[in-house]
Formats: C-alpha cells, sequence, structure tokens
C-alpha cells in the first residue's frame, strides 16, 4: 500500500498549479499600506474622547493624534472599514501621539459586512498580540494567517496603567479578487460534460463556502457504474462521499468516507480542497486534513454527464432536489482546473442554472451573542407589561448540558416564567403566586453545539413551547394556563446583585451563543445593547459567537471519546486499556519482567510495549520463574498439522495470526533479549529444504515477509537443518532428515532464533503430492525472555558528565519516567531546551523532585516533597506527565501532584536542543548516581549503549539487592544479578520468583517423609547447590517449626522429630480435634502442650509454628499467640537425628500417645513445611530420590489452598479398623459380571465381621473408661508451673499424669 507522505509530495506536485488557479488573488508581495489611504469616516469606534469621528492612521499628529476612548475599559475597539474585501497580511500601531496613552496588548477581529465578527487565531487559540511600550514606536506583526475581509477590529486588552488607550494603526496586505455564487437553497448550478461520460484517474476539486445553514449539498456526481462523489454539510460538519466502481454502495446508505470540521454554519468562510490519485484521497476542511484509500475496485472516476453544484436536482423534474440544498455562498470553485462560478457568470454553455444564483453574496445582517461566565454573565432586555399573552423565540447553541435560558417575573401577579437546560433536555416552568406550578419537557441532546430555536407563546390562556420549528420535524407541548406579559426578561443568567427582581439562577448561567432574539413578536437591537441604549448585560461578547468544538481535534488518545464543555474537553477512556485526563497513560507494563517486579506470578497478561505510545496492549502468558521469565504469544495453528496433496503447483500455505499486530509483535522482540520459536516437520516420503543450493521444498515467510529457506537449528542463510549443521542426520547425505524422502516416518525439529526474522508468520509446503507422501508440521509460540530496558542502567560518577539523544518530540502529551539512586544532593535527571520553551526534571534538595516545563507561555513548576530522604542510595521511581489538560509528577507511592493547564493558547513544545540524560548543556549540576529504565512518550532509551562510548559514565549499576531484597519472602534471599536480580527459595519452604508460592502435598493413610537431620553422608557428597542445602545438623539451640496442615481425621500425626536418645519432639491432633505439642526431654521429663481452642480437624487451613529460643518456648496457631513457656534449667535438649511427616515408620519405643495417632499417621494436606533452615516437604518433592529424605505410601504434590471441601472429604475419609462398617475393598470395582450370589454372600460374611467388630469395640471402650476413672483417682491436686507467662495461666490446666515427671498443659 502506498505511504501517505509518498501521496502527499504527489499531489502536491501534481496540483499545485491547479490548486494556485484557485487562489487567483494570491499577491506575493502583499504588504502594502492601506489603513493610510483612508479617509477619516473609515475609523469607527465603541467611543471616542475627541468627537464622532478620530482619525488613527500611523504616523498621523494632527487633531487628536490618534484614537482614544472616552472611557478605558475592556469593552473598547477600533474598528476600519478597508472599502473592499482585502487580504490582510500584516498590522502595524502606535500610541496617541504626544501623550502617555497606548496599548500594551491587542487582538483583532475581522467580518465581511460589519456584524458577525471573527476572532484572529493562531495555534487554534485567540492571538494577543504585544504593543506598544511608548507613545511614537511602531510595533509591526506579520500575520501567520493572512486574513481575508472588508471590516476589522482593534481590540485593546492592556494599556498603559499612567495613561489611558490610545493607538494609531496601520494595515498591510492587497487586493482581492474572487468569483462568489450565491445559492438561496432553491438553486444549483449544472457543469455539464462535453461528452456523455467523464472518467478521471486525478481530480482536484477546491472552494470556499459560508453558510448560516447546518445541512446542505454542496457538489455531487454519479455514474451509472456506482461511481459517485457528493460533498455535503450535515449539522455544521462537511462530509465527503466518494466511491470508485462499487456498484454496491449506495448513496444513501453508505456512510461518508471522510468528514471533518464542525459549526461550519457560522456564517464565515471556510475552505475545502478535494485531492485524489487513484484511490488515494486527501481532503482537507480549513486546517485540518485527512488521508484515506476510496472504496471500489478501480482507479478512475466515472460520472455521467454532470456535476451539480449546490444541491441534487431530480431529472425531469425542475426545482426539486434529492436532498436538501446548500444555502449560503460559494467562492471560487474550481474543478479540475475549471473556474465553475466564471463560466456561470459568463454564461457559458457548460452550465446550466437552476433556479436564482446570484453573484454576490447576499448576508443576513444577524447580530450574534456570546455569554462568557458560567457564574456573572447575562442579557436584560424590556418588555411590553400587562399584555394579555406573551410571545418570546431565540436561537441558541451550547455545550452546557445545565443552564438557564429565560427568567422573567410574570405581570398582574401571574406568576414567574423559567426556562432552562437540565441535562440537556428543554424545562419550561410556570411558577404561579398560589404555590401551582406547570411544566413542559421537551428535546434531548440539545447541548449538541448546534443552533436550535425555541419559541415561547401565551394566546388565549394557551402557552405552547416549540423547539427547533420547521417542516420537517416540530415538537410542540402545551398547557393552560392564564398568564400576562413580564415588564423584563433575563437571557442567560441573572444579575448578582440585583434589587427588586425574583431572578435567581437555579443552576449555572447559560454559556454559549444566541441570536434572533425577539419579544412580543419584536426583534431586539443588539448593537444598541452594546452601546447601552436598550437593556443591559454583563460579561458578554456583543455581534460575534464565540463558541469553539474543543473536540474537533481529538486530543483524546488511543481511541478515548471526546466530549466537552464551554471552558474545556473531557475524555472517556472506557474500553481502551488506557487511562489520564487524554487516555495517555497504559494500563498495563510494558513487559513481564515489569509484572514480575510488581510482584505478580505466572498467568496471561496484557502488556503495552510501547507503554503510552501508538501500539495496544498484546495478549501474552507470562511464565514467571525463579530464572528467566518468559512471554508466549501463541497463533491460531497451534495444534499438529497434517498436509497431503500439495506441489509446486498448489502448493499448502497457512499463514499464522498471533492476535495482535506486527508491529506489535517487533516491538516485543527488540524488547527481548532472546526470543525462539520451535518447529518441527514430521515426514513420510515428503522433502523439506532439498540441498543447500536447490530450491526448496518447504520455506516459512518471517516478520518483513521474507522468505526463509532454513529451518529450527540452523543459521540464517544456510540452507539447512539443525542436524545438518552437527552432521547428525539420519543420512549424511542430505543436511535434513527428511530430505532423504524416506518411506517410514521421520522429523526434523529446532528452534529458530534469530530475532530479526521472528515471528513466523506463513509457511508454504510443496511436497505432499506424490505417492504415500505425506506431512504435519507443528509451529509453537513465539517465546522470548529477558527485558532490554527495564534493567538498562548506567552510573554517572562526575558532575560533569551526561548522556545525549534526539530532541526531545512531543504532539500534545509527554511522558517521563525512570528509576534513579543516588546519594547526592542535587542533579538534573533530564533536561531539553528550545527557542520558546524548555523542559527539565530534577531532584533539587535530597527530599524534592521538581519537574519544570515551558511550552511557550511561561514555566510551569512542579515539586513534589518526599517524609524521608531520597538520595538514600535506594532506587526510587519517578513519573511526569504534561498534556493539554494537566501537568503532573509523580514520585514512588507518594501523592501525585497535579496542575492544570490553561487549554487556551497550548501549543507544541518547541525544544531545538539535544535531550541531556544526567547533566545539562552547561555541564553544571549534574546528576551523580544510577538511572535506568528510562522512557520517554514510550520510546525505551538505551543508555548502556550509549554509556559504552561516553566518559564519566559506566554502563550498568550494581546493588539492586539493596532497594528489593524485601521482594524475597519466607527465607528466599535476594541474588545479584547484572541485570535486576533474582530470589534463591534454596533454604525457604516456599518458591516461585519471590518464595512465595506454598509447596503442598496430599498425605494419604501411611504416607510417610522422613528426613535425616544427622546422616553418616558429608554435605559434600551433594553433587549441586540445591541437594547440599538439604543436607544439613540439626541445630540443638533452637527450633524454628512452622507448616500449614487441613484434615478432617483425628487422631493424626502430623510431625514427629526424634534424637537417638530416644528423645522427641511431636505434634498431633487428639481425637476431639484438640492440637497436642509433647516434648519428650528424656526418659523421665515430658511436655505436654494442648490447644483445645477449636477442633483442628476441621477441613480448615491452619498455620502453627513453634519456635525455641534457648529455654523459652513459643506456640502461634493462625497467627495468634496461644503459649509462652519456659523450661526449668535443668533440661538438657539433645540433637535430634530426623524429622517425620505423617506416619512413623520405625514404631520400636514409639510414646503411647504418639502411637495412637501414628495409627494412620496423617491424612490431609501438608504445606510450607519449615524446621530450621531445612524444608523436608519441598525436598521429598523435589529431591525424593536424593538422601536424606525417603518417602514411602502415596505423596500428591497439591495446593491446599485450592483444595475444595469434597476434596478434603476424599482424602481425609479413611475408616479405623475397630469400625467394620467403614470398611472398604481398595481394590477395583465389581464389575456387572459378578454373580449375585457372590454379593449375597459377600454381605452375609460383613454382617457376621461388624457383629464382632461392634462386641470388641465395646468392650474395649468399658476398659479405656475404667482405666480413666483409675487415673482420676490418682490425681491429687492442680497448679500453675513458675515458669508459665501468667497472662496464660487462666488458660492453662497443669494435670499430673501418672508418672510426676509428665507435664501436660491445656489452652
Amino acid at each position: 500500500m502506498d505511504s501517505i507522505p509518498w501521496l502527499t509530495s504527489v499531489l502536491t506536485l501534481l496540483f499545485s498549479g491547479w490548486w494556485h488557479l484557485g487562489l487567483t488573488a494570491t499577491n506575493y508581495n502583499c504588504d502594502d499600506p492601506i489603513a493610510s489611504m483612508l479617509p477619516p469616516m473609515a475609523f469607527s469606534s465603541s467611543s471616542n474622547f475627541s468627537g464622532p469621528y478620530s482619525s488613527a492612521q500611523l504616523n498621523r499628529r494632527i487633531g487628536s493624534g490618534g484614537w482614544s476612548p472616552a472611557d478605558s475599559d475592556a469593552q473598547q475597539w477600533l474598528q476600519v472599514d478597508l472599502g473592499n474585501r482585502v487580504e490582510i497580511t500584516a498590522v502595524a500601531t502606535q500610541g496617541r501621539y504626544g501623550s502617555s496613552d497606548w496599548v500594551t496588548s491587542y487582538s483583532l477581529m475581522f467580518s465581511d459586512t460589519g456584524h458577525n465578527w471573527k476572532q484572529y487565531k493562531q495555534e487554534d487559540s485567540i492571538w494577543t498580540f504585544a504593543g506598544n511600550m511608548n507613545a511614537d514606536s511602531v510595533v509591526h506583526h506579520k500575520l501567520l494567517h493572512p486574513a481575508r475581509a472588508r471590516f476589522m477590529r482593534f481590540v485593546p486588552l492592556q494599556w498603559n496603567q499612567r495613561g489611558n488607550i490610545g493607538m494609531r494603526v496601520e494595515v498591510y496586505g492587497c487586493s482581492y479578487k474572487s468569483d462568489i455564487a450565491d445559492f438561496d437553497g432553491r438553486s444549483s448550478l449544472l457543469y455539464r460534460f462535453n461528452q456523455k461520460l467523464m472518467s478521471t484517474l486525478k481530480d482536484v476539486i477546491s472552494l470556499k463556502f459560508k453558510s448560516m445553514q447546518a445541512d446542505g449539498v454542496l457538489l455531487h456526481g454519479e455514474g451509472q457504474r456506482g461511481d459517485h462523489i457528493t460533498l455535503e454539510l450535515q449539522k455544521g460538519r462537511l462530509s465527503l462521499y466518494l466511491n470508485l466502481d462499487d456498484s454496491k454502495v449506495r448513496i444513501n446508505s453508505s456512510p461518508p468516507s471522510a468528514t471533518l470540521g464542525s459549526l461550519l454554519d457560522d456564517q464565515h468562510w471556510h475552505s475545502v480542497l478535494v485531492e485524489r490519485a487513484g484511490k488515494q484521497v486527501n481532503f482537507t476542511v480549513d486546517k485540518l486534513t485527512q488521508h484515506f484509500r476510496s472504496q471500489g475496485e478501480a482507479d478512475a472516476l466515472d460520472i455521467d454527464y454532470e456535476l451539480s453544484f449546490g444541491g441534487i436536482p431530480v431529472p425531469g423534474k425542475p426545482g426539486t432536489f434529492l436532498k436538501k440544498n446548500f444555502h449560503g455562498c460559494i467562492e471560487n470553485l474550481y474543478y479540475n482546473g475549471v473556474n465553475i462560478i466564471d463560466l456561470a457568470k459568463r454564461r457559458k454553455h457548460q452550465i446550466y442554472t437552476v433556479g436564482n444564483v446570484t453573484f454576490s453574496c447576499s448576508e443576513p445582517q444577524i447580530v450574534p451573542i456570546t455569554f462568557l461566565s458560567s457564574r456573572s454573565s447575562y442579557l436584560l432586555l424590556p418588555g411590553t407589561p400587562h399584555i394579555d399573552g406573551l410571545s418570546v423565540s431565540f436561537q441558541f447553541r451550547t455545550w452546557s448540558q445545565d443552564a438557564l435560558l429565560l427568567f422573567t417575573e410574570l405581570s398582574e401577579g401571574s406568576g414567574t416564567l423559567l426556562l432552562v437546560l437540565e441535562g440537556g433536555v428543554l424545562r419550561l416552568v410556570i411558577q404561579k403566586m398560589a404555590g401551582h406550578a406547570a411544566e413542559i419537557l421537551t428535546g434531548s441532546n440539545l447541548n449538541d453545539g448546534l443552533w436550535h430555536s425555541v419559541s415561547v407563546r401565551a394566546r388565549r390562556n394557551r402557552i405552547t413551547l416549540t423547539l427547533d420549528n420547521d417542516a420537517a420535524s416540530p415538537t410542540q407541548d402545551a398547557i393552560t394556563v392564564l398568564i400576562y406579559s413580564g415588564n423584563s426578561y433575563y437571557f442567560g443568567g441573572c444579575p448578582n446583585n440585583h434589587s427588586g427582581s425574583r431572578c435567581l439562577n437555579p443552576t449555572k448561567t447559560f454559556q454559549g451563543c444566541m441570536r434572533l432574539i425577539f419579544i412580543d413578536n419584536q426583534p431586539k437591537d443588539l448593537i444598541s445593547v452594546q452601546q447601552g441604549s436598550l437593556g443591559n448585560f454583563s460579561d458578554l461578547h456583543i455581534d460575534l459567537c464565540g463558541i469553539k468544538d474543543r473536540c474537533l481535534t481529538n486530543y483524546c488518545e488511543h481511541g478515548g471519546s471526546c466530549s466537552q464543555s464551554w471552558d474545556t474537553f473531557y475524555c472517556n477512556c472506557s474500553d481502551t486499556g488506557y487511562t489520564g485526563a487524554t487516555c495517555h497513560n497504559s494500563l498495563y507494563k510494558q513487559s513481564c519482567e515489569m509484572y514480575r517486579h510488581q510482584g505478580s506470578t505466572a498467568g496471561v497478561f496484557l502488556i503495552d510495549v510501547d507503554g503510552s505510545g501508538p501500539l495496544g496492549p498484546l495478549q501474552v502468558y507470562c511464565n514467571i520463574t525463579a530464572d528467566k521469565i518468559w512471554t508466549s504469544v501463541q497463533h491460531n495453528k497451534m495444534e499438529l498439522t497434517h498436509v497431503r496433496g500439495a506441489g509446486p503447483e498448489n502448493p499448502y500455505i497457512a499463514a499464522l495470526d498471533y492476535g495482535g499486530s506486527m508491529e506489535q509483535l517487533a516491538a516485543m522482540i527488540d524488547g527481548a533479549e532472546h526470543c525462539e520459536q520451535e518447529v518441527a516437520y514430521y515426514c513420510r516420503r515428503s522433502r523439506l529444504l532439498n540441498t543447500p543450493d536447490g530450491t526448496p521444498f518447504t520455506w516459512w515467510v518471517g516478520r518483513s515477509n521474507e522468505k526463509h529457506p532454513y529451518w529450527g537449528g540452523s543459521l540464517p542463510g544456510v540452507q539447512q537443518c539443525g542436524c545438518g549443521l552437527d552432521e547428525s542426520c539420519l543420512d549424511i547425505q542430505y543436511f535434513c532428515n527428511c530430505d532423504a524422502g524416506k518411506d517410514e516416518w521421520t522429523k526434523d525439529t529446532g528452534f529458530l532464533s534469530f530475532k530479526d526474522h521472528l515471528p513466523v508468520t506463513q509457511i508454504v509446503i510443496t511436497d505432499t503430492n506424490r505417492s504415500n507422501s505425506e506431512a504435519a508440521w507443528r509451529i509453537g509460540p513465539l517465546r522470548c525472555y529477558g527485558d532490554r530496558h527495564f534493567w538498562n542502567a548506567v552510573s554517572f560518577y562526575t558532575e560533569a558528565s551526561y548522556l545525549h539523544f534526539p530532541t526531545f518530540h512531543a504532539e500534545f502529551s509527554a511522558d517521563i519516567s525512570l528509576f534513579f539512586k543516588t546519594t547526592a544532593s542535587s542533579g538534573v535527571f533530564l533536561e531539553n531546551l528550545g527557542i520558546k520553551g524548555f523542559m527539565r526534571l530534577e531532584i533539587s534538595s535530597p527530599s524534592e523532585i521538581t519537574f519544570v516545563t515551558d511550552v511557550g507561555k511561561g514555566p510551569l513548576e512542579l515539586i513534589v516533597q518526599s517524609p524521608s530522604p531520597l538520595n538514600d542510595n535506594q532506587w526510587h521511581y519517578i513519573r511526569a506527565e504534561s498534556n493539554l489538560k494537566e501537568t503532573s509528577l509523580q514520585v514512588d507511592s507518594l501523592p501525585r501532584r497535579v496542575r492544570e493547564n490553561s487549554e487556551e493558547g497550548h501549543f507544541r513544545w518547541q525544544l531545538s536542543s539535544q535531550l541531556f540524560v544526567g547533566g545539562t548543556a552547561s555541564r553544571q549540576k549534574g546528576f551523580l548516581g544510577c538511572i535506568r529504565s528510562l522512557h520517554v512518550n514510550g520510546q525505551k532509551l538505551d543508555l548502556e549503549e550509549r554509556a559504552k562510548v561516553t566518559s564519566g559514565v559506566r554502563p550498568g549499576c550494581p546493588g539492586h539487592c539493596s532497594s528489593y531484597s524485601s521482594t524475597c519472602h519466607n527465607g528466599g534471599k535476594c541474588v545479584e544479578k547484572h541485570s535486576g536480580y533474582f530470589c534463591d527459595c534454596t533454604n525457604s519452604p516456599y518458591e516461585g520468583p519471590f518464595c512465595k508460592k506454598e509447596v503442598s502435598a496430599v498425605f494419604k493413610a501411611g504416607t510417610s517423609v522422613t528426613y535425616m537431620l544427622q546422616e553418616l553422608y558429608p554435605v559434600s557428597k551433594s553433587t549441586n547447590l540445591s541437594s547440599s542445602a538439604i543436607y544439613m545438623d540439626a541445630v540443638p539451640s533452637k527450633e524454628d517449626i512452622a507448616f500449614s496442615f487441613m484434615t478432617a481425621q483425628a487422631p493424626s500425626l502430623l510431625l514427629y522429630i526424634n534424637s537417638s536418645s530416644q528423645d522427641f519432639l511431636a505434634v498431633l491432633l487428639c481425637k476431639n480435634g484438640s492440637l497436642q505439642v509433647r516434648y519428650q526431654l528424656n526418659k523421665e521429663e515430658s511436655h505436654v502442650f494442648t490447644i483445645d481452642v477449636d477442633n483442628f480437624a476441621n477441613r480448615r487451613i491452619h498455620r502453627l509454628k513453634i519456635t525455641r529460643e534457648g529455654r523459652k518456648l513459643t506456640i502461634q496457631v493462625d497467627q495468634q499467640l496461644q503459649l509462652n513457656y519456659n523450661f526449668s534449667p535443668d533440661v538438657v535438649f539433645r540433637a535430634f537425628r530426623s524429622l517425620t511427616l505423617g506416619r512413623v515408620t520405625e514404631i520400636l519405643g514409639l510414646d503411647a500417645e504418639v502411637a495412637k495417632a501414628n495409627t494412620l499417621g496423617f491424612v490431609g494436606c501438608l504445606s510450607s513445611v519449615q524446621y530450621n533452615h531445612i524444608a523436608p516437604l519441598k525436598a521429598a518433592l523435589r529431591h525424593a530420590t536424593i538422601q536424606p529424605v525417603v518417602v514411602q505410601g502415596t505423596l500428591t504434590e497439591s495446593s491446599c489452598g485450592s483444595m475444595t471441601y469434597s476434596d478434603v472429604n476424599t482424602v481425609t475419609t479413611v475408616h479405623s479398623s475397630s469400625d467394620s462398617s467403614g470398611k472398604t475393598d481398595e481394590q477395583e470395582p465389581l464389575t456387572n459380571a459378578v454373580r449375585s450370589d457372590s454379593a449375597v454372600i459377600g454381605g452375609v460374611i460383613a454382617v457376621v465381621i461388624f457383629i464382632i467388630f461392634s462386641i470388641i469395640g465395646i468392650m474395649a471402650r468399658f476398659l479405656y473408661q475404667h482405666k480413666q476413672s483409675h487415673h482420676t483417682n490418682q490425681i491429687k491436686e492442680k497448679s500453675y508451673p513458675d515458669h508459665l507467662d501468667s497472662s496464660f495461666r487462666n488458660d492453662i490446666d497443669l494435670q499430673h499424669s501418672v508418672s510426676e515427671c509428665k507435664r501436660e498443659y491445656f489452652i
């Protein structure tokens, strides 16, 4: 597809002659003085200090020596009638001669009629010209955009405070000639061709128009084969319909090809240019241009018979038109170099006139007014009181949803009338004095910026509200009420300091324009209001409509929708993936590395590779592991695909779609350290690549749409497979296994890893059409790891050093983000200077970051103060942004500082110097420290590469763990890397990138995990870091034990640690679900701690933590402290020999209570088990075959947190051998082949066994209760140990067992 810049250049060269023909009055020496030749009567003003006329030509000294108004205030102006429309290119001003009166700043306005003025704008804002500093010097200004008008006004904005307003002026330009046609809404011009069909490959159409109507056809032509071109005003916007040879497209049903402009019904001139070369089209309205490609199959536009201008007449029906005609004036209308209006004026035969077309622009003398303030604007006009009835009508246009339009106090005590906009709906309220109110609601979305007409009429006890009353869509609602016309009518608002009036603003005052105000069927002269002879007003511009479409240029980025009020615009960023005042900031991180940095784990994410840049977010899978963070993008052909019957004449072609644009994928690949894609080709009598010099039978296409005849494992440019490079192919005569063309299946697989060629976008296969020939292929996902930019860092070690990059270019939004660390108290991070502005970001003090910008309106400074020092040699994050609406600065997680920007006068940064990083052009205030991950408007700057060739700057910056060690949890250790860091989870019971992922397993009946704490094998026996870490001696001075468990089985043995001298520590669940910790310290002394605050066999996860430091013991359950206990000084702790999770297999000498719990061991889920620096469960799952870990029974890795209630029931439903009713057969379920008599016999046997075991159970329970009764009688007293904390004595039961050395504590 041809590029737009190329098209623009070609069209400019092709059509420059025709375009200049359209500007017939342009004079390149258009700088003649005009005002000096005018008579005194050509000058008029708002008021005059010295008489009705005051000549104000430049350098004039006689008379009053220039113009000064009667009062020096903001309502004054000096008007010049230039006699005819002229082209104005420059102005000059002086103060009044021999006085202290001069103007220091002013604005300009232009008009063709002396009414309906238009303010001069630059950079889409009302332009302020710098004036004089004394009375005699001359200040010249050349207009950036020449104006064409008959009348112009100088409007003083500021003046000498020690004097008054005073001006002498000159206007420079030249005469302007043009051809104008006036269309009355029922007429048109037809340009008829010399032949039946006009076929063109290139077209240029140029014109200017002005109109008060929001709708109307300016141009139309069509052909029998569906070709058509139409230029039409629709709701104040100009739409172009263009179709080339597509009969399916209909004129009335198809959407426009392009739409530009807004508020074009303002009765001011607007320029239009349509340039077409084939299907490529440039469409320009005023200063806005849209490029597009037209619909249709052909390049030529075929128009039959004629082109019509001003309307679409119906053939054979004179005066009948298909659509609403244009009503207004057209100037300098050219079609492919033909001056249409000139031909019409000369009555040439090519032009046929329909209706009344005149050749001078008849303009209505309409005076609009602008309400400027949302608080204080109003217009007061008198009415005729005591008339039986009422009649008020006017037109308005606004962006305000809520506003007061009209208020009047009715005569004869008949109440008040209120007309307001509420949510864009028109509401009329008649409030009677007795309290009765009647209202009418009509219309919707009346704040759309279009002109709407309103009429309120009362006659014969009936009041009617009419909105937009035209023949197309009248809207009327009526109520019956008796009212009398009021004395005063307030439009747009109420005065703040009124007296005697009941006018109150129920909402905001009106901001917008009004015109054609009629009261009691009489038009109101608003010029008289301006001159002070009629009514009153506040904060109005009279004789101009200053409404502005702030969404005409949509500053909402990334597809955000624009809405507006009178003063500003708003961006709706919903469903865009972006946020911020202008939808500039992406909601998503730029890489999987950045998701990992914020603590995310593996999963599907959206990444925005260029941040705030033009590329949208891309869906990827982030495999966030401890060593590498893989980014994976799948495509639409992930499955194994079989191919048959493909040959050179009918190749098999498969295209791969990754769900994103090639620009997105290329940006992701370029930002990664390594990328790869696995390719596999399975073949039977199907050759792959042929010989290195032959024509390949199969190839793939990469990102640049280039054909690549090499396969995975090989190198670019080498037409081989991986086995060909390492000489391992099945047949050494070939360079791919498949190239041997054997009858049995074989394959060629490998990885493509040359980043510039990835991803694979297409595969082509041409050798499966022979007998018994078949192939299958699979191309894996695009996989990349490493972020070349997130850890891209440099170190500045001299204040005079800096890195320089190309000038920072920004349109209407700019953002900067970086990480820094330093010990210096100040220094500049970035600086870019320009002719009219600059930008600087710096650390200005140890606790302050300063962002200063200037776009030509003066500097704007933002400062963020940190409560703690920022020069602490830790990494800190900064993000600064400036756009049309606001400037902001964010530092770390501190509150974001925001300053609103003035939208008026905002223009692009005009920066010219290089972008300095880490210093300034003056080599002063340089930064000392590290900067990394620098992004400017989504663009990633390669700091390390630039630092390699720059003195005073080193690539890289060590010490990441000093800032990020806290991200490694649960005993994980932060380990430095050149590019970042990683968390070493070797000694942690957790794993994952931040040692936060639990390692848990399901234990079944009989499952046992034994970890030998003291082993005959030395530590050096291990062959790697991971295994060596699990060969550790127990530390007798302390125990740190922690684990989580979930079960429904009691009694259960959770953990058992023993020594060679039969000392042990056991954690078990009693039959009633209480938790018990048993310490056996020697043969004679044992300590039992029972925690019965809950039934812990309740199918919920519980966390137990046991800590012994010396003789102090602490037990926590579910983060709650349950026990503090101090062992006596004579207690001796011995080194433990082994640790067992679940069932203990060596039961000889096992404590009786432990033996009971050990019957089944533990049935349930254990998670994150830690003993000191050992993770036995993790070792069992990750190193089950390595001593000193021994696993017996079934151990299944699972997540305790994700297990459902039914899962727990399934795992923990295990029946004791003492209860025969729950006994189940663990063999495979019986099939239907089992005979029914076998089932009966089995049932009888089961009943007999049940009876026998029931009797045994009853006898056992009787004996147990008898023993317990005997034991209770032997208890002498109840007391608390001296070493137990007093705060827990009320919650602990100390009981002496049969042995006096055994101590039990119940909590």
